[in-house]
């Protein structure tokens, strides 16, 4: 069996992000995100690209976003870590006076608590970065909450 190489931090192995919303996207206040007053498709569409060259099975996402794209806020229903290879995201978080926020860097890395809410905006140069969990991805929830969409 090969080994594989590749970057990604170069422009090649990179797809448009699939514009269906997901059953395992839900609105955070209950609910299916196809169902919210938001729009996914304007949201991410032209900036957000996944990589064709991560295997999933792997449990892992390599991820890329536009300048200054905001990722919305939303939390998950497992822990999860974010590496950044290229680029910069700025990251705010918290719930009930627990806030924070800060920026995160290439060869840096963050763990996000399962059910804490974060907003993640890149950088002016854009941010290329893998996210992976402790679980399958199968059992991965995605709650979205009302920051950072383009509305209905």
């Amino acid at each position: 069996m090969p080994i594989e190489n590749f970057s990604l931090v170069n422009d090649e192995g990179w797809m448009d992000m699939p514009l269906d919303v997901l059953p395992s996207y839900l609105w955070a206040e209950g609910g299916q995100l196809a169902d919210a007053p938001v729009n996914f498709e304007k949201t991410f569409g032209g900036n957000m690209w996944v990589s064709t060259r991560v295997d999933r099975e792997f449990n892992i996402n390599g991820l890329r976003c536009s300048p200054d794209f905001a990722v919305p806020r939303h939390h998950h229903n497992l822990d999860e870590m974010i590496i950044v290879f290229a680029g910069q995201f700025h990251v705010t978080w918290g719930r009930d006076g627990e806030e924070g926020s800060r920026t995160v860097g290439p060869g840096e890395f963050w763990i996000s608590r399962a059910g804490t809410p974060y907003l993640m905006t890149a950088g002016p140069e854009g941010v290329s970065y893998t996210e992976t969990w402790p679980e399958p991805m199968a059992e991965l929830l995605t709650y979205w909450h009302d920051e950072g969409w383009v509305r209905r």
